[in-house]
């Protein structure tokens, strides 16, 4: 697969994460184009052993954080989390240093974990199509979600009885 094809098959999907993230499409098609330049400059260094797709979303993850670095904007993430779950993940991604730390112990996740939460939380798809991308239901990928999500929070949790 040919770089060009890559960036039809895959733009308008690292757009919309970013999307996402940012709440702002001028922002979104920057850093989109962005994540796309980088990957075309690195492309000899991908040697197909993991999904194009997740390289080319943590590509574009990183270039987004990185961009608001720059700029040294907080990040606002309008992510929804039910008051019942004890420690929000929410107030943690809104804390820059508690955001790298679920995002480090999101990387140290294993899949189907990892990307299906990505892809909920940051990607805002729903279950259904998160689902089909991993050839699975819908159900599936809401418990998956979930799954992780509690994972998520138990980590935090321990790392806040941790510092108490």
């Amino acid at each position: 697969m040919d770089f060009e094809e890559i960036y039809r098959e895959y733009f308008k999907e690292i757009y919309l994460f970013i999307k996402s993230l940012s709440h702002d499409e001028s922002i979104a098609e920057e850093i989109t184009q962005e994540a796309f330049f980088k990957a075309l400059k690195s492309i000899e260094k991908f040697d197909g052993s993991k999904d194009i797709r997740a390289w080319l979303f943590t590509i574009a993850k990183n270039t987004y954080f990185s961009h608001y670095k720059r700029k040294k904007r907080q990040i606002d993430l309008d992510v929804k989390e039910e008051p019942s779950t004890g420690v929000q993940i929410v107030k943690h991604l809104m804390n820059e240093e508690d955001a790298f730390t679920v995002h480090q112990f999101l990387h140290s996740m294993d899949e189907p974990y990892k990307e299906v939460f990505s892809l909920r939380t940051f990607g805002e798809l729903p279950f259904e199509k998160i689902g089909r991308l991993f050839g699975k239901s819908s159900g599936w990928a809401r418990v998956t979600f979930y799954r992780a999500r509690k994972k998520i929070i138990e980590y935090m949790e321990e790392l806040n009885h941790e510092r108490d």
